[in-house]
């Protein structure tokens, strides 16, 4: 009986990759394979060619974005998961949801590893931006930093924020619009995480410090009652 009711939970689904992603990234490191996770290693030191590059990081990303975004989404998974329990296949749909939230966030880990192998290539070629590597880490800092007080990032936070506001005005039942919502979810959430994201670029994917410390922003953000107070305070400390 104990383990039906663990299974019912709602958003247990959610919750128990938001641990593995953790554990297996934890894992990586402790094993000494956490440089497929790390995307300069992987642009600098492999001879593949870049489609398989991409791929190999792609795979990897699941594990941040299970490890760094799922938290910050669960009040939005449970919510979902209990309103979905009348459907006919309400595992399907909340498995569906998941993807496309998934989707989202592959979708701009492509984009931006495509700008960065850019940029590697520009540095390659450009002896002064190459003495200069504060420029461009300084640069994703004030832009992160920037972003934070930008009424895109206060629209999309309110969404996160709200998850039976969401739902309320935009679930429909079935498998399509499952996929459609999780998507909207995932862009919200895009759009008021992509910034932080992006830090982890110029820090390096990966980097166990960072993760911790950004993923416990985004979450106090999205899901506190301190959230707002929170976000100038991480913009100024990311401009100064």
């Amino acid at each position: 009986m104990q383990l039906r009711a663990t299974i019912a939970r709602p958003a247990f689904v959610a919750e128990a990759l938001a641990v593995l992603a953790w554990l297996l990234f934890l894992g990586a490191i402790l094993t000494g394979r956490d440089r497929v996770l790390s995307h300069d290693a992987l642009l600098e030191g492999s001879t593949a060619p870049f489609w398989l590059t991409l791929l190999a990081f792609l795979a990897a990303w699941q594990l941040m974005t299970g490890a760094m975004m799922l938290p910050s989404s669960l009040p939005m998974m449970r919510l979902f998961a209990r309103t979905s329990r009348g459907q006919a296949h309400p595992s399907l749909v909340l498995g569906i949801f998941l993807a496309a939230y998934f989707a989202v966030w592959t979708g701009f880990a492509a984009v931006v590893l495509g700008a960065d192998a850019g940029l590697h290539w520009l540095i390659d070629r450009w002896d002064w931006l190459a003495a200069r590597p504060w420029l461009i880490s300084g640069s994703v800092l004030l832009v992160a930093g920037a972003f934070q007080f930008s009424s895109l990032k206060e629209h999309c936070l309110h969404e996160c924020r709200t998850p039976f506001t969401f739902l309320r005005q935009h679930y429909q039942r079935g498998l399509g619009p499952a996929w459609t919502l999780g998507v909207r979810h995932g862009l919200s959430c895009l759009g008021c995480c992509w910034a932080l994201m992006l830090v982890m670029f110029a820090v390096g994917v990966g980097n166990i410090v960072w993760m911790v410390g950004l993923t416990g922003i985004m979450v106090a953000e999205k899901t506190t009652r301190w959230g707002r107070r929170l976000v100038p305070v991480v913009g100024i400390t990311l401009l100064v």
